[in-house]
């Protein structure tokens, strides 16, 4: 049979089967020879199982399917959409995290949606300018007001038919969003679950959560801090789509866009095609990671 892995607890997985009406979750260990393979199934992977017990929903995973997208940190397949959220004021916004998840996104080939939250506490609507800047690259910005639930509904018809993941600095209204979108507090229901595992041996916590058929949100502990390290300093201006569709403008093959004179990005920036401060934030991200692979040679 064929299902999907919803939750991982210290290598135990459950299993929602794909192949019946009733979509019964089964408890599953995996075979021996992942080990031997040095793979592991994750939560988001589809499988092959066995059913070995099925009075007591039990079974073993024999084969995993091909990956569309793997993150190594939280360990996650198969997403198809990530949420940023930014939240508008309180905290104010962090737009150099929001520009290096979003080439993160690029560079995992999966489609990115903005929320800028708390728009209601912003007097001075500056999250106007920003929505702006975003969706002249092409990106799906919506406003909502998450504890007044305006905007979630926009946002839930966003999600159907895909494995979400949300992302974003503490405080900027996740967990208030997720559980607007479920009518419920599912955000709490996962706190005390990872409460009354801790001290074991716990491989991830992370968890779909079902919206409906086909239609889940991940709830990954750790996701908004990932670092993009996997990024190649040589290959970021890739992942910045406004960036990315000027390369072909500039004189020299392998031209940085920081340094170089006839920069076809420079010359875009001039003329207004691509914001300064996207801009500044790609130079920022490129000296980052260019540092980083640099103190890994020594």
């Amino acid at each position: 049979m064929q299902g999907l892995i919803i939750e991982n607890i210290a290598n135990l997985y459950k299993i929602e089967n794909k192949e019946k009406n009733n979509q019964e979750v089964y408890e599953a260990y995996a075979r021996g020879r992942f080990k031997k393979d040095e793979i592991s199934p994750v939560v988001g992977d589809v499988v092959d199982f066995e059913i070995t017990d099925n009075e007591n929903k039990k079974a073993v995973i024999n084969k995993i399917e091909s990956r569309k997208v793997y993150i190594k940190r939280p360990k996650l397949a198969n997403i198809t959409k990530i949420i940023f959220v930014v939240s508008s004021k309180n905290p104010k916004p962090d737009l150099l995290m929001l520009d290096k998840q979003l080439a993160f996104a690029e560079f995992l080939g999966i489609e990115a949606i903005i929320v800028l939250n708390k728009t209601d506490l912003d007097k001075e609507k500056c999250f106007k300018d920003i929505k702006e800047v975003y969706e002249k690259i092409g990106y799906k910005v919506i406003e909502t007001k998450a504890k007044e639930k305006e905007g979630v509904e926009e946002l839930k018809s966003l999600l159907m038919g895909n494995i979400n993941a949300f992302a974003g600095n503490s405080g900027v209204g996740k967990s208030t969003l997720i559980n607007a979108i479920f009518n419920k507090d599912i955000t709490k229901e996962g706190e005390i679950s990872k409460k009354n595992k801790r001290g074991k041996n716990t491989t991830t916590t992370v968890k779909l959560y079902k919206i409906q058929d086909n239609t889940y949100i991940a709830d990954t502990p750790g996701f908004s801090t990932f670092d993009i390290s996997e990024i190649s300093y040589k290959d970021l201006d890739k992942y910045f789509v406004e960036i990315r569709e000027n390369i072909k403008d500039c004189e020299f093959v392998g031209c940085t866009h920081i340094k170089e004179e006839n920069c076809g990005v420079k010359k875009a920036l001039e003329e207004g095609k691509i914001n300064q401060g996207r801009y500044d934030r790609f130079c920022k991200i490129y000296q980052e990671l260019k540092s980083r692979e640099e103190n890994k040679k020594w």
